[in-house]
């Protein structure tokens, strides 16, 4: 068994140049984080595709009720254009490219595309 007394701690070694005039010192600078830019999607007003067809991409794809999808509808025909949402940018690429899909398959020739929302 060890009687003996633990060593005092040494003192701890100063990097050269610690306390003179060629340190550096860095500033913590706080970064600023702006929200994703987000896009709306946009449904294109055409003479061929069907109102009630374009009533049912709305709610099936936008997830709107009977009576807004109507109003949005209505907005398309009579305007040329309607907001049917704003997302950000990589859901707004997917609800144009499943809205363009389910036209074609459909035969229709409606024109879904999102733009920036300025």
């Amino acid at each position: 068994m060890a009687t003996q007394k633990p060593k005092p701690p040494e003192n701890p070694v100063t990097p050269p140049g610690a306390g003179s005039d060629d340190s550096v010192v860095l500033e913590r600078r706080t970064q600023k984080v702006k929200p994703p830019q987000m896009f709306q999607v946009v449904l294109l007003n055409d003479d061929f595709t069907p109102m009630e067809f374009v009533v049912h991409v709305i709610q099936e794809y936008f997830s709107k009720d009977r009576e807004t999808a109507t109003q949005i509808m209505l907005k398309i025909h009579l305007e040329g254009k309607g907001i049917c949402g704003v997302y950000s940018r990589d859901v707004a690429s997917t609800k144009v490219e499943q809205v363009t899909q389910a036209a074609r398959q459909a035969g229709h020739p409606l024109q879904c595309l999102s733009e920036p929302v300025e």
